[in-house]
């Protein structure tokens, strides 16, 4: 009775809250933001209500600082998580879904994983309902962070993680199950059971790869390079174990690049087969052994094909992207995830914004915020650029031990609030939170995760680095 109650009570209280502000709306493919929109935001679990008390005054104080009452955000607080069961008995109540369903863009804090329920995780059960298939994560540094490596102001990326597929969707069999045993019995007979080692007591996953989803990560990530000025996109696989899924991933994303952005990319192959004809050698054979060197101990089948591809890529590109065009376009390149995660260490510069597979770029992503400081001053979003749908999250957990003292770090939400804003197009509010974050750590006034680790730092609560943040705010001219 108690939870039914809460539960219309919370509709109530909601449908006031509605009254205020305007929706953000698709039109045409393009997302319309009124001066007023309403964004929903779940304050999230453990340390989730500090962080987002702080956050919250940081992206009002800068929307207030950069359009000076012009423009206002309407929050509507939605539930999920241990406040949603407590109030509903529903970790996911659907009117939260619905409103961020109605409303397109909306906001996070960290969320509890429900222990022995229908709901493996909310973040996943929330971007698979709202179908958010990238995960957004830029990864940047900000001076005075501590961090790991030596040259951590090198790592300046943007990661396209694909959020809907591979063996995040949840396919799986559990060991010694009719479920696991007949899997394996449609294995044998398929005649790919040889390199189950134990299949009494293995367990199984799926791990789906498609076409499509394939297409609208890279298509958007190459769309964003190009939106922002970047060098280069990475697609990033293991498709030298994993032919069929990861291998088609890159391939796939070639494809992409190849037929929907041909105007504005060239692949890594492609630009070295032109700069080595630019620089004088016309002759197709040379230019094969110079973009392969083990040409010669190739088959004859494998040479001709490399020499017609030398001819083909010259014939079609040339005159369009040579005498060095070819180096002032978009460059789509792939490596494996192996090489990728010491290349991020090592060859930092080398990568820009990286186009991934789920659980690639799940280690990809914390792995390089590692070095630029840790997933406390991480953000993320994950959309769905077609349908308009967008939720900004904190990429960390909860912190239990920490709940309502006032220490933690809010950064996380801060600069996932930060990514709403430039989403938004509010991009003078979204530029005075990252200059505020600048000169913030800058002044090493920081909570305790940075305070320890940096000399002279003078150690602040989580809600007085909000504070910080906004008083460190400053328009200087324009709109």
């Amino acid at each position: 009775m108690q939870s039914s109650l809460s539960a219309r009570a919370m509709v109530s209280t909601r449908a006031q809250q509605r009254m205020a502000g305007t929706a953000i709306r698709m039109e045409n493919g393009k997302l319309i933001v009124p001066k007023d929109p309403i964004i929903p935001f779940i304050e999230g679990d453990g340390t989730g209500p500090d962080i987002w008390r702080s956050a919250q005054r940081v992206i009002d104080g800068a929307v207030e600082e950069a359009y000076g009452g012009r423009r206002k955000i309407h929050w509507v607080e939605v539930l999920a998580g241990e406040k949603a069961f407590r109030q509903t008995g529903n970790w996911l109540p659907d009117e939260t879904v619905e409103m961020y369903k109605k409303y397109l863009i909306g906001i996070k804090g960290p969320l509890t994983t429900p222990i022995g329920g229908g709901i493996r995780s909310l973040n996943v059960a929330l971007r698979q309902l709202l179908d958010l298939y990238v995960c957004l994560r830029p990864v940047r540094y900000f001076k005075g962070v501590p961090s790991p490596v030596k040259q951590p102001e090198k790592v300046d990326m943007v990661i396209f993680r694909e959020n809907t597929e591979d063996i995040y969707a949840g396919i799986e069999f559990k060991s010694g199950t009719d479920d696991a045993n007949n899997l394996w019995g449609w294995l044998e007979e398929q005649g790919e059971a040889k390199n189950v080692k134990y299949p009494k007591t293995a367990a199984y996953g799926v791990k789906p790869v498609s076409k499509e989803g394939t297409d609208r990560l890279v298509s958007d990530a190459i769309r964003y390079a190009l939106a922002h000025g970047r060098r280069s996109v990475t697609l990033v696989h293991k498709g030298n174990m994993m032919w069929h899924t990861e291998g088609a991933f890159r391939d796939w994303g070639y494809e992409v690049a190849k037929t929907k952005f041909r105007d504005d990319c060239v692949t890594e192959r492609e630009a070295a087969i032109l700069a080595i004809f630019d620089s004088g050698i016309t002759d197709h054979v040379q230019n094969a052994k110079l973009l392969e060197p083990g040409f010669d101990f190739m088959s004859k089948q494998r040479q001709a094909s490399i020499v017609a591809e030398v001819a083909e890529t010259i014939e079609t590109l040339w005159r369009f992207f040579g005498n060095g065009a070819w180096a002032n376009k978009l460059l789509i390149k792939d490596r494996q995830t192996d090489i990728t995660l010491q290349q991020v260490l090592t060859r930092a510069n080398d990568f820009d914004v990286i186009a991934t597979t789920n659980l690639n770029g799940d280690y990809l992503s914390d792995a390089l915020a590692a070095q630029v400081g840790g997933i406390g001053i991480a953000p993320g979003g994950n959309i769905n650029y077609s349908s308009g749908h967008a939720i900004f999250e904190a990429t960390h957990g909860t912190a239990p031990k920490y709940a309502n003292k006032d220490v933690v770090n809010p950064g996380s939400v801060v600069l996932s609030g930060e990514m709403m804003l430039r989403h938004l197009r509010w991009h003078t509010a979204a530029d005075l939170v990252i200059e505020a974050m600048d000169k913030t750590i800058a002044n090493k006034t920081v909570t305790y995760d940075f305070a320890r680790q940096m000399a002279g730092a003078t150690k602040i609560s989580c809600s007085a680095f909000g504070s910080e943040l906004v008083g460190n705010m400053a328009l200087d001219g324009g709109m």
